[in-house]
């Protein structure tokens, strides 16, 4: 096999929600044919996608957090944000509902039920963009996330799906992982629904006047083929187990 030259490889920073969810094993093979660079996926959570793109050592990001997003455009580290899709967070718990949360009027009501009933709560605690919807969720609520039974890890969201499978507590997830996940696990959604649990990504390029000698073009030709007619109808074809996994939402 003919070694990949380093201007041809694009490093991207992504969620673990767009890696563990098998999008991008979908995804990249297709574009990768097409143009003839190979894609390198960190994957990590948001708030260390978007460092990695303050360091300059990645040539794009793709993360779902919108405030720490616009910031990072802002500061002049990230140019031409496009949102390229999305789908929505969900409370998972025991099929039993020990807090009751099912039914609640929103997320914030059922979080606060959750710390209330002092059952466990796993958090991913790994400032990825769900550990940052997580806490915003906490603070609407007017709960601090240090009562009994809350646990941060410090972990993707795979590992943590899973920790809270076995101690059989509650947790934030986004539905993708989820749905990936969901043969391994023994929990319900015992929540969804509302704005607040709406979760967006966006793609955004690392600022070439910061940064020169990253694979700009690279980082250009993958944002373009991830919101073109094929980019955005593969998005939306992906599914796990028959379900549909993200929501292609470019518009041209």
């Amino acid at each position: 096999m003919t070694p990949v030259q380093a201007e041809e490889v694009i490093k991207l920073a992504t969620t673990t929600s767009t890696e563990n969810s098998g999008l991008l094993k979908e995804l990249l093979p297709t574009f990768e044919a097409q143009s003839g660079y190979k894609v390198q996926v960190i994957a990590t959570g948001t708030g260390k996608a978007l460092a990695l793109g303050r360091q300059g050592d990645v040539d794009l990001v793709m993360t779902h957090a919108p405030a720490a997003e616009a910031k990072f455009v802002e500061e002049g580290y990230g140019s031409e944000p496009r949102g390229i899709m999305e789908n929505d967070f969900v409370v998972l718990g025991p099929k039993n509902d020990p807090a009751k949360i099912k039914g609640s009027a929103s997320a914030e009501e059922a979080f606060g039920k959750i710390a209330a009933a002092g059952v466990p709560f796993i958090s991913r605690g790994d400032d990825s963009g769900t550990h940052k919807k997580e806490l915003k969720i906490w603070q609407a609520a007017n709960v601090k996330p240090d009562f009994k039974g809350y646990t941060s890890v410090g972990q993707g969201m795979g590992k943590t799906l899973l920790m809270t499978n076995e101690l059989q507590g509650y947790t934030l997830t986004d539905r993708g992982t989820y749905i990936a996940y969901k043969g391994k696990l023994d929990l319900d959604v015992d929540f969804e629904g509302g704005a607040t649990l709406a979760n967006p990504y966006q793609v955004i390029l690392i600022n070439s006047a910061k940064y020169p000698n990253l694979n700009h073009k690279g980082a250009k030709a993958l944002s373009d083929w991830l919101i073109s007619a094929e980019g955005q109808k593969m998005i939306n074809d992906f599914k796990v187990q028959g379900e549909q996994l993200f929501k292609a939402t470019y518009r041209q």
